[in-house]
């Protein structure tokens, strides 16, 4: 019950609700308002502002979050821990992952992990690679999949590589002569998925230093494809999508030759809870 206090509040911070909160530990609304409440009290100061729309942090809130945070993953460690030398593997697992790694790549993992591990529940938790820095930085989530975060000090290892390859319209040129390159993307109609968000695209243009002719933008790469397919422009992204999509769009080699690499990453192996640890060990063996 005291764990469950500090595990409220940062479900209702992350869901904006009390409700949402809520349901997810199996509360009433009043139920739930009513443990909120008491832990304010106990702590002289709101952690809320209730509005008709749901509930925001306020500053001390915000404050207190890390803390909160620090407490449930602590309390949760222990009780995974006490479960190990009992000889089973119970917990919980908050996993981070990019979008691409999320659809196409972690579910068949997720399946085989918990076909031998049913007593260890997983959260997953899609994001572009800065919110995966941020969640490493701030201990949101217990492990996250993507490219090699930057700018935060974590623990990552690489699992595969996967080719950056041109998308264009089928009769496209570059469908003719076979390969895409940066010349291309300044002078098509360039479609950028997520731009700015530190993805591969990011990446790509910054490495090259190129100016891409940027005529859309998307929020994810599905639209962009289908944008694509349109005879809207052209674009990049990681073959493992249009592997997945299939036919669509000419896929196409981009040149000169781009290879990513994606892993997973976490804020600390020194620090990583029993669940997590054989999580870990599963991906590895894979």
């Amino acid at each position: 019950m005291e764990n469950e206090r500090y595990e409220a509040v940062l479900l209702a911070a992350e869901q904006g609700s009390l409700t949402a909160a809520a349901r997810m530990l199996g509360y009433t609304q009043s139920g739930i308002t009513r443990i909120i409440k008491g832990l304010e009290e106990e702590l002289g100061f709101p952690l809320f502002i209730r509005t008709k729309r749901g509930v925001s942090l306020t500053e001390n809130g915000r404050m207190m979050l890390p803390y909160f945070r620090e407490i449930v993953r602590s309390m949760q460690s222990v009780r995974q821990l006490s479960a190990d030398i009992s000889g089973t593997v119970v917990g919980n697992i908050t996993i981070g992952t990019c979008y691409s790694m999320a659809a196409l790549w972690l579910p068949a993992v997720i399946k085989g992990f918990q076909s031998r591990h049913p007593g260890v529940t997983v959260s997953l938790h899609e994001d572009g690679n800065i919110g995966l820095a941020r969640s490493l930085q701030d201990r949101s989530a217990d492990v996250c999949f993507g490219l090699a975060p930057k700018g935060v000090d974590a623990d990552w290892e690489a699992l595969f590589t996967d080719e950056i390859v041109g998308w264009v319209p089928h009769g496209h040129p570059a469908e003719e002569r076979g390969y895409l390159t940066a010349e291309d993307l300044e002078q098509e109609a360039f479609i950028y998925t997520q731009p700015d968000q530190d993805t591969e695209i990011d990446r790509l243009i910054g490495e090259l230093g190129v100016k891409p002719n940027v005529r859309f933008t998307t929020r994810n790469a599905f639209t962009t494809y289908h944008m694509v397919a349109a005879g809207l422009g052209i674009s990049v992204d990681q073959r493992l999508r249009s592997r997945a999509w299939g036919g669509a769009v000419a896929e196409v080699p981009f040149r000169p030759e781009r290879m990513e690499s994606y892993g997973m990453a976490v804020p600390s192996l020194r620090d990583v809870s029993p669940a997590t640890r054989v999580f870990i060990e599963y991906v590895r063996g894979m």
